[in-house]
């Protein structure tokens, strides 16, 4: 392989590099703010007031799903374009119907306002993935 020497991967699968990598850096990204948002920040806000620790957590676990697709565009198993797929229409589809409950009756709290932000970033990420494993699936 004449690539450069931090591009080299094993002899069965293909190079990784920009913007795939991008992808999933940037999922890894999310997943760990979406943490921090959702499970630190408010249980870190509990102790502080005293207050019932899960109190203010928006419980799920869509950051493990998150690094799980990561974790496909950088190692390229073959079932990484139809996973970009199907999670990025899940989100998309996901997120769109609760900005539409949210947006409804608008909550701008702290903790709706992070989540709202959040969800901003990951619904942006999503469509990103999606449009490039639809058009430009030799980039994933």
């Amino acid at each position: 392989m004449n690539q450069p020497e931090r591009y080299l991967v094993e002899q069965n699968q293909q190079t990784v590099g920009g913007w795939g990598s991008f992808l999933a850096y940037l999922l890894f990204i999310l997943a760990a703010w979406t943490l921090f948002i959702k499970y630190l920040f408010p249980i870190g806000y509990s102790l502080a007031y005293g207050e019932p620790l899960t109190k203010y957590i928006y419980w799920d676990l869509w950051p493990i799903a998150h690094v799980w697709l990561g974790w496909a565009l950088l190692a390229r198993p073959t079932y990484t374009r139809m996973l970009a797929i199907s999670m990025a229409v899940i989100e998309i589809a996901i997120i769109c119907t609760l900005f539409a409950w949210f947006l409804a009756e608008p909550d701008w709290s702290i903790w709706r306002t992070n989540w709202f932000v959040n969800k901003a970033f990951v619904l942006s990420c999503f469509a990103l993935i999606l449009g490039t494993a639809l058009y430009r699936p030799h980039k994933l």
